[in-house]
Parts: structure tokens; C-alpha cells; sequence
């Protein structure tokens, strides 16, 4: 638990150097948008991966907690699968499990999330900036594809692996149709999702009060609108 904290502290102190070193230059009312842009994604970010890295972040989340994958629920799962997830207990367990490989699968996808804002640029930044309350999340989903999945399945199947508990191991068991590794790509197309879910609530809260950001340029590109 210590070195995860200190990872999480490293990270959080590296993803608040682009807000250092952005500069604005010229466009609407003097500002650069994409640089404003930039700056809020890396804002938004923050503020995200902040909430989800925490203790029980994705859990904890309505927007990005990790449910259990179809297969595990419904009539269509048989008995044996109905039986070990017949109580509350077990079901919170499973799910624990999955939003904790959730989280370490974000760890790895934070510092690529950080590169792709650094690198963010449109054509039409006005369009983003009056696109709606997560118009620039959405842009930098569509241009970063998958990235975040492929990131992420690796760290998330070694945390299934390593978890070591014996009620997954049964309900795989029991599944029809998935193992680790079919989990594993479950949890990371849920995780990224829940990256992209909980960046847009920051952006939207942004775009609510940009002064409560403190930021010049932030204030100076969406206070104007």
C-alpha cells in the first residue's frame, strides 16, 4: 500500500507540470484555444484520475465503477454461477476485485493521457469550445482510439492474476465463455470508459465556473462564453 501511495503521488505532482510550462498566445479575445483547451483537459484530468486512484476510487464512482461483466448475471449464467453470486457479499467482492484491477490499469493509462493532451491539437478549437460541457473530452477520446485499452489490459490482467481470490476463480470457473484474459479486456474497455465518464464531469464542472480554476487563460477563453 506504500509504494502505491507513492506512485500516486508521483503522479500527481507530474501531471500538474503542463499547467506550468503551457503558455497563451493569440485567438478569440487574445487567447489561444487550443492552448485553453489543453490546459482544461490537464485540469480535468487531474482532477479525475485524482478521484479514481484514490482508495476504492472506480468502487466508490457512480459514473466509472467496474460492474460485473454479463456473464456473471442473469438467468443465461446457470446455477452453479447464480449460486456464488447468490449474496450480496460474494457479488461485492467480485466487484471490488474488478475495480481495484481497474485502478492499476489507470495508473498506467494517466501518464498517456498526460502525453495526448500535451499533444492535443483541432482544426476547429471554437467548435470544442462551444461543442457542450464535454466537447473536448470527446475530441481527445476520438484521437486517442484505444490507446487506453491496450494500455491498460496488461496491468489489469496481472492484477486479476495476482488478486488470488478464490470466489473469481470459481465464478470464472462457473462463466460461460470468459477467463482471465477475456476478463481482463472486459475491465479495461470498463475502466477506459470510466476515464473518459469522469474527465467529462470535470470539464463540465470547468466550463460551469471557470474562475474557480484560478486560471487566466481558462477564465479569459470560457468566462467569454
Amino acid at each position: 500500500m506504500t509504494k502505491l501511495i507513492a506512485r500516486r503521488t508521483l503522479f500527481a505532482s507530474g501531471l500538474a507540470l503542463p499547467l506550468l510550462t503551457l503558455s497563451g498566445c493569440t485567438g478569440l479575445g487574445g487567447f489561444d484555444l487550443t492552448e485553453a483547451i489543453r490546459r482544461m483537459l490537464t485540469l480535468s484530468s487531474q482532477r479525475a484520475f485524482a478521484t479514481l486512484l484514490r482508495e476504492d476510487g472506480f468502487y466508490d464512482d457512480q459514473l466509472a465503477r467496474i460492474e460485473l461483466p454479463p456473464q456473471f448475471g442473469g438467468a443465461q449464467s446457470g446455477p452453479v454461477l447464480a449460486g456464488i453470486l447468490g449474496t450480496s457479499l460474494v457479488r461485492n467482492r467480485l466487484l471490488r476485485t474488478l475495480n481495484v484491477a481497474a485502478a492499476r490499469g489507470a495508473e498506467r493509462a494517466a501518464p498517456l493521457v498526460t502525453d495526448a493532451i500535451r499533444n492535443f491539437s483541432v482544426t476547429d478549437a471554437l467548435s470544442i469550445i462551444r461543442g457542450g460541457s464535454e466537447a473536448a473530452t470527446r475530441a481527445l477520446r476520438g484521437q486517442m482510439g484505444q490507446s487506453l485499452v491496450t494500455a491498460m489490459f496488461p496491468e489489469i490482467g496481472t492484477a486479476l492474476r495476482v488478486a488470488d481470490d478464490p470466489v473469481l476463480g470459481q465464478a470464472l470457473q462457473a462463466a460461460t465463455g470468459i477467463d482471465i484474459s477475456g476478463l481482463g479486456d472486459y475491465v479495461a474497455r470498463e475502466a477506459a470508459d470510466g476515464i473518459y465518464a469522469a474527465m467529462g464531469r470535470e470539464e463540465a464542472a470547468i466550463r460551469a465556473n471557470p474562475r474557480a480554476t484560478n486560471d487566466p487563460l481558462i477564465i479569459g477563453t470560457f468566462g467569454l462564453l
